[in-house]
């Protein structure tokens, strides 16, 4: 008995090729769309960079790091701005980094899925987009009047440490995740307890992400004013801080003091001052972009 083999209905070739060239068109429109937005993105950089450095080189010195800020735009320096902003970023280093990813490990690896967590991990993706002039507020009620630190660096580096915790959190778990589920299964099957398989397999694979996620928020921090200044961060020091609780300024501070004054003299120093600030960021990204690079090839060796 022969009879006619079935075949399910299928379009041609003829019939998908005008959606996969309009799919193609679609694609090449956006391809270009990204690439415009990116360059106007970067030209828009480009262009303030060059003016900055364009207008603060010529103040850019020996004498302008070394002295204190001063009514005297000729006598003017950035030194306890500098000073006070590299204790305050290194605090923030040391008291934001193992709270968030501790807290990122654990609501990852060893918090029970229940509402309360669900609740929490809520919260802290809300907590991320809070504006900083909150923070700043919580930073004044807390450690300035409650725990009576007052305008100090240590409560500074606090406040900066609760703005950024929230961004360290997200992006640890977002790390802790990508790690493949095989290493954590081999740390089991190996006989380590749960603890050891995060500390000694997941941990060290998902650290460069975790590093990314930290450079990306100190590289916010660093550059808030608002929450210093509600905190009561002066505008004006002419001595560096010798304490955890001495009065201090930084560098977002001391430039928009000298932009806020009518002078042209100030204004340069305020681009110098945008430079030097730009220096100390690249300075901490470049240090823990080392750190990631060390790690990333310990894990391939």
């Amino acid at each position: 008995m022969t009879g006619t083999q079935l075949r399910p209905t299928v379009g041609t070739d003829t019939e998908f090729q005008p959606r996969l060239s309009l799919r193609r068109k679609v694609g090449a429109v956006f391809g270009v769309l990204t690439v415009v937005a990116m360059a106007i993105g970067l030209l828009t950089l480009g262009t303030l960079i060059v003016d900055v450095v364009r207008d603060g080189w010529s103040v850019l010195s020996w004498d302008f790091i070394r002295n204190f800020p001063s009514r005297r735009p000729s006598e003017a320096g950035i030194r306890s701005a500098l000073i006070g902003t590299v204790y305050v970023m290194v605090l923030v280093a040391v008291i934001a980094f193992p709270l968030g990813v501790s807290a990122a490990v654990y609501l990852e690896e060893f918090a029970p899925k229940n509402r309360l967590t669900s609740f929490i991990e809520l919260n802290i993706s809300n907590l991320a987009a809070v504006p900083s002039i909150v923070y700043g507020l919580l930073g004044l009620g807390i450690f300035v009047r409650a725990l009576t630190l007052g305008p100090s660096v240590i409560a500074g580096a606090l406040t900066l440490s609760l703005l950024i915790l929230p961004i360290i959190i997200i992006a640890s778990r977002e790390a802790l995740r990508a790690v493949p589920p095989s290493i954590r299964e081999a740390g089991y099957a190996l006989g380590a307890s749960r603890w050891q398989t995060v500390r000694m397999f997941v941990l060290p694979v998902a650290m460069p992400g975790i590093l990314t996620g930290t450079i990306l928020a100190l590289s916010r921090a660093i550059g808030e004013t608002a929450p210093l200044i509600t905190i009561g961060a002066l505008t004006y020091i002419a001595f560096t801080p010798k304490s955890l609780l001495d009065p201090f300024t930084v560098l977002p501070i001391q430039i928009y003091n000298w932009v806020s004054r009518p002078q042209p003299a100030f204004h340069q120093l305020a681009a110098g001052g945008i430079i030097i600030l730009l220096a100390v960021l690249l300075s901490f990204n470049a240090l823990a972009i080392v750190l990631r690079a060390r790690l990333q090839r310990q894990i391939r060796d």
